[in-house]
């Protein structure tokens, strides 16, 4: 059994009981501490409380079932593990409605009871994870704000940023597609002496070649047909500012040479004018490829690829930074609920088990999208409904003459009890926490841990 972090708290009157308990723990190298008394315990509790929450329900002053109410409110997301030796179904139904993780039955095997400790505690140290994610998308600035991430490569590259934003220096960006250097290039303006100016985003690849030169440096009017008015051109627009050119391997040869005067003189000339204007830009190009190889092939100019790369800065691609992948889906999740007006939702960990385990060719993009998908409801893979609770025991093999242990009935009997109110209520979630009458949080909580999406029941 791997060893999961985390600390716990013992409540039971019984004092041998608990010692009982205690011991078994801590052989698993748990950090637990026992209480006779439930009062005391609420004290020891609050929201940044790493640990699990295991109490007996009959005791003197107050229950097991007040004791995890009271939790509750301290924290909702806390894990508690009730345990009785006078359990029926009616009790183990109603302190699942209320919120318990779990409802163990004395006397129970200790492998049983382990298992059920070590599930609870990788929820809590999973919750903990999360919101410690949160914290760092809310509290962080600046650099650190726009280039998310906790990898080493993360690190270095706003440490780059952070040298560089300030200099009048040409930036070449290097980095697969959708690994997100146009937030860089966006980033090394907005910390810039320049962020008060324009910042001008031209796609090289996405503008058609007769129109190109136009865009980039303008024209007068009459210049060619359809020139019926002078036009200023985009480095003209960004004069002062940042001129960010991506797919910069893209552009024309011919358009290549008069880029470079550009960048060496500093100097702009519209199309159909002989008047020389002058420019006070900083240069941003972004390419997917080795320029300096293209340039070896006669694919793009030798002198411009060095007159660009007066620093070059290259982006990592998500598969050498996937400890980022947690910390990034979350912060587009916040993004979306955000732009839809919804509540970030519980995420799982076996969601993120998932995340972690793709190659993500498209990087960042592609994780982004993928969190947009997630909160339409479009990643989930269609549910397996059970007709019956006696054919429902997919992890259960139930041996002849012998049913399974109370939990694993109460278990099955809670998740066939959601699934029945979902599917008669059609899926609306109000409608199922009326008729349950449990907290919002838990029905949430519950369906995660049973896999089941409302859109199933629509």
């Amino acid at each position: 059994m791997a060893k999961i972090n985390g600390k716990i708290i013992i409540v039971d009157d019984e004092k041998n009981v608990a010692l009982g308990y205690k011991r078994n723990l801590e052989r698993s190298s748990y950090e637990v501490e026992i209480f006779g008394s439930a009062k005391i315990v609420l004290s020891r509790l609050n929201n940044n409380w790493p640990g699990i929450l295991i109490s007996d329900v009959m005791m003197p002053e107050m229950d097991g079932f007040t004791l995890m109410k009271q939790a509750l409110k301290i924290d909702p997301e806390l894990p508690v593990i009730l345990i009785t030796g006078k359990g029926n179904i009616s009790m183990a139904v109603q302190a699942m409605k209320d919120g318990a993780y779990d409802f163990v039955e004395k006397p129970t095997e200790i492998e049983t009871f382990l298992e059920v400790v070590k599930r609870a505690l990788e929820k809590r140290n999973f919750v903990m994870e999360l919101r410690e994610l949160r914290a760092e998308v809310s509290n962080q600035n600046n650099i650190e704000n726009q280039i998310i991430g906790k990898s080493e490569s993360i690190k270095r590259l706003r440490h780059v940023v952070q040298n560089v934003a300030q200099s009048h220096a040409d930036i070449l960006l290097l980095g697969e597609t959708g690994t997100g250097k146009d937030l860089i290039a966006k980033c090394l303006h907005q910390n810039s002496k320049r962020k008060e100016r324009n910042f001008v985003a031209i796609n090289c690849g996405a503008i058609p070649e007769s129109i190109i030169e136009s865009e980039l440096f303008g024209h007068e009017s009459g210049a060619f047909t359809g020139a019926i008015k002078t036009r200023i051109g985009k480095f003209e627009f960004a004069n002062q500012g940042t001129v960010f050119l991506d797919e910069i391997e893209s552009m024309p040869l011919n358009l290549q040479v008069k880029l470079l005067r550009v960048l060496q003189e500093r100097t702009v000339e519209r199309m159909g004018s002989n008047k020389l204007i002058p420019l006070d830009i900083r240069v941003i190009a972004a390419t997917k490829i080795d320029l300096k190889e293209a340039s070896k092939t006669g694919q793009f100019r030798e002198d411009l690829y060095y007159r660009l790369n007066m620093v070059e800065i290259k982006i990592p691609p998500l598969r050498d930074r996937k400890e980022d992948i947690p910390i990034l889906f979350q912060h587009f999740v916040a993004e979306v609920c955000k732009r839809y007006n919804q509540s970030i939702p519980q995420l799982s960990k076996r969601l993120f088990d998932q995340l972690l385990e793709r190659d993500w060719e498209g990087n960042i993009r592609e994780l982004k999208n993928e969190a947009e998908k997630h909160m339409l409801g479009l990643d989930m893979p269609p549910m397996e409904i059970n007709s019956g609770f006696e054919n429902s025991h997919s992890n259960i093999q139930i041996e002849k003459d012998k049913l399974p242990p109370l939990a694993d009935r109460i278990t099955e009997f809670e998740k066939q009890l959601i699934e029945e109110e979902l599917r008669r209520n059609n899926g609306n979630i109000s409608m199922v926490l009326e008729s349950l009458q449990i907290p919002r949080q838990t029905l949430r909580n519950k369906m995660q841990k049973y896999n089941l999406n409302r859109k199933n029941f629509l």
